[in-house]
């Protein structure tokens, strides 16, 4: 059996070989090891005293519990030194939507970014991760925008988006019809970019002089998401790539102290991760006849719409009691999901219990692994969430919160003004601050 989700579904696109090609070279392909990182920094000007920068660092599918498998020294004694919380992801808990979701501030019913794939009666071509087309994404304005317009220069590594000029309009030929914004500085997603070369890359941003130094800089790390779909959240692989890209952050922090560069992190994950397995499938095709309706999305939940003059079966088949899943026409999604009033999302979605997948069919071989999606209050979804720096305070565990109240924090320590109309209000950070 292929694994419960499509590699396509789980990572960002692939760059084009010559693009990937010229980010190896600005990354510094050489290095191989995190510990090799540091080597590459220059000491700073005697006479600079430099003013803290933002970093935005992502893991993907990080479950908060991952910090207590003892293998994060440098992870947990910034969460210890820190601020920390269990921090629950948007549904539905996939990486497209809550990595919106973090840099808008809005839902992903609001934002538009509703799924990892997507489909619209006003574009021909569906939306995967591989798309770039800014009308599916103008339905929110990233932070790094405001930022740019406010004269912060920001340097955007791999973040969902930041590879698209927003605001811009296109016609379904793909030309341009009015400009967009993107970062001053920003690169394609390539998975064969190294993490050496990811934190080589931020700390060569932060080496240029002022002028062009950015003031907000996100980053971003795949490997520990991999692992848990190829391996599941609890096989030793996972733990192995975890322990990775902790020596990642190690490597970060001691590029940041070479240069006298002080930095307020925020480390985030976008969602956490559950154990599936081949014997553990809801097959939609022996519920209805795959003729009556269109499959739009599959895997933890699955969304779809019936075919003209087929809504009658289509929902009789489905909107009744199942064993590990529930259907809901999206009017009548739970409140607590914040989710179903997008045009974006198809007719009915159907979500499986935690560790539970829908599938248009049984699978043919046995598999394990692990997939997110779920519920996004279900603990297996629970994500990651530090923060450490000179503006935050020292060993406080804050109250468990959603993860639209980062989108307020980063806009407080990037002094920009409060935004009006967005879903969180950063009031949990009220006690996270340093106040000497």
């Amino acid at each position: 059996m292929p694994t419960p989700a499509p590699r396509a579904a789980r990572h960002f696109s692939g760059a084009v070989a010559l693009l990937a090609a010229a980010v190896l070279a600005l990354a510094g392909c050489a290095a191989q090891t995190p510990a090799a990182a540091p080597a590459t920094t220059a000491a700073p000007h005697a006479a600079e005293q430099r003013q803290p920068v933002t970093l935005l660092v992502s893991i993907d599918g990080f479950r908060e519990d991952y910090l207590r498998r003892g293998v994060t020294p440098t992870l947990s004694q910034l969460a210890s030194s820190g601020v920390t919380a269990v921090m629950h992801p948007s549904f539905p808990t996939k990486t497209f939507p809550n990595h919106w979701t973090l840099v808008t501030g809005l839902r992903p019913d609001r934002h538009g970014i509703v799924g990892n794939r997507m489909e619209s009666p006003e574009r021909k071509a569906p939306f995967t991760m591989a798309t770039d087309d800014p009308w599916w994404w103008n339905g929110a304005t990233p932070i790094w925008v405001d930022a740019e317009k406010a004269d912060l220069r920001t340097a955007i590594m791999f973040w969902p988006g930041a590879n698209v000029a927003i605001g811009e309009l296109q016609g379904d030929d793909g030309q341009k019809q009015v400009p967009g914004t993107r970062p001053s500085d920003w690169m394609q997603y390539h998975q064969a970019i190294t993490d050496v070369q990811r934190v080589n890359t931020v700390l060569d941003w932060l080496r240029r002089p002022p002028e062009i130094r950015p003031k907000f800089i996100t980053v971003y790390f795949d490997e520990v998401d991999t692992a848990g779909h190829d391996y599941g959240p609890d096989g030793a692989q996972t733990t192995q790539a975890v322990a990775r890209v902790d020596d990642a952050i190690r490597a970060l922090l001691a590029g940041l102290k070479g240069l006298g560069q002080p930095a307020n992190l925020v480390i985030v994950a976008d969602h956490g991760m559950a154990a599936t397995s081949s014997e553990r499938v809801i097959a939609l095709d022996k519920l209805l006849d795959p003729k009556l309706y269109h499959l739009v999305e599959t895997g933890t939940f699955a969304s779809l719409a019936p075919l003209p003059g087929m809504d009658a079966q289509v929902e009789k088949a489905l909107l009744v009691p199942h064993e590990h899943m529930q259907c809901w026409r999206k009017a009548d999604i739970p409140a607590r999901f914040h989710y179903g009033s997008n045009p974006r999302i198809p007719p009915i979605l159907c979500l499986a219990e935690p560790g539970w997948l829908v599938l248009a069919n049984a699978p043919r071989k046995p598999a394990i692994g692990g997939n997110h999606g779920y519920d996004n209050m279900a603990p297996e979804m629970n994500s990651l969430f530090i923060a450490n720096g000179p503006a935050f305070a020292a060993g406080k565990v804050l109250p468990e919160f959603e993860n639209i109240e980062v989108y307020p924090l980063l806009r407080q320590l990037m002094g920009l003004p409060a935004a009006t109309g967005v879903d969180g209000d950063g009031a949990v950070f009220r006690s996270a601050f340093n106040r000497r």
